[in-house]
């Protein structure tokens, strides 16, 4: 990949806002005593994933989604938790994206939903995809590079396992984020996209190929 196109996947912006002085020292926090990027990468996967709570499984409010606001009461849905974790990555210096997933919600057809995910890009295997959601039951994804090993595969006809890897959330991700201020509102309009259309330049849209 192209330097120059990089740059978009290292950038501070309002919801991915890596500049933020709780992120920059949380950053610097879970990179102490690591030497590669690989176990910087892992180690703030695992923050996300274990420490912040997955709004939805723990009924916890408030609803967030810019990065620094995910990481003030420690809760924050999927799409929140990959601003925190993109966030955490850039400010070491990690290219990081966001990607997508429509899965069926209650894994027996409709309705379905948007869910979402990292990709970082580590020196020695590229772009690589990870799931910070939060493990339970039957949910389980780790960092194992480079065997992907994402919270949810899919299993419906309907669902979508999007290759695009984005610069910035999606902006019905956004909204769905910032005009619904509860769990349970956000639970009621979960954002959904049957498919990720050609995107403003700002979200650099690229492809990656799953690791499965």
């Amino acid at each position: 990949m192209m330097k120059a196109d990089m740059k978009h996947y290292l950038d501070s912006s309002e919801y991915i806002d890596w500049n933020h002085p709780l992120v920059i020292a949380k950053a610097t926090e879970l990179a102490e005593d690591c030497v590669t990027d690989e176990a910087v990468a892992k180690r703030c996967f695992e923050f996300v994933r274990d420490a912040i709570k997955h709004s939805w499984d723990y009924r916890m409010n408030p609803v967030t989604c810019k990065a620094s606001d995910v990481l003030i009461p420690g809760t924050g849905y999927c799409y929140a938790k990959s601003h925190l974790l993109a966030a955490l990555l850039r400010a070491n210096a990690i290219p990081a994206a966001l990607c997508y997933q429509r899965l069926t919600v209650e894994n027996d057809g409709p309705p379905y939903c948007l869910h979402g995910l990292n990709a970082v890009y580590l020196k020695q295997h590229g772009w690589y995809r990870i799931d910070a959601r939060g493990n339970k039951p039957n949910v389980t994804a780790d960092f194992c590079p480079p065997i992907e090993k994402l919270a949810f595969p899919i299993i419906d006809a309907v669902e979508r396992d999007f290759p695009q890897i984005l610069a910035e959330p999606l902006p019905l991700v956004v909204k769905a984020l910032t005009e619904n201020k509860t769990v349970e509102q956000v639970f009621e309009n979960l954002p959904d996209a049957e498919v990720i259309n050609v995107l403003p330049r700002r979200l650099r849209p690229l492809t990656i190929r799953p690791s499965h």
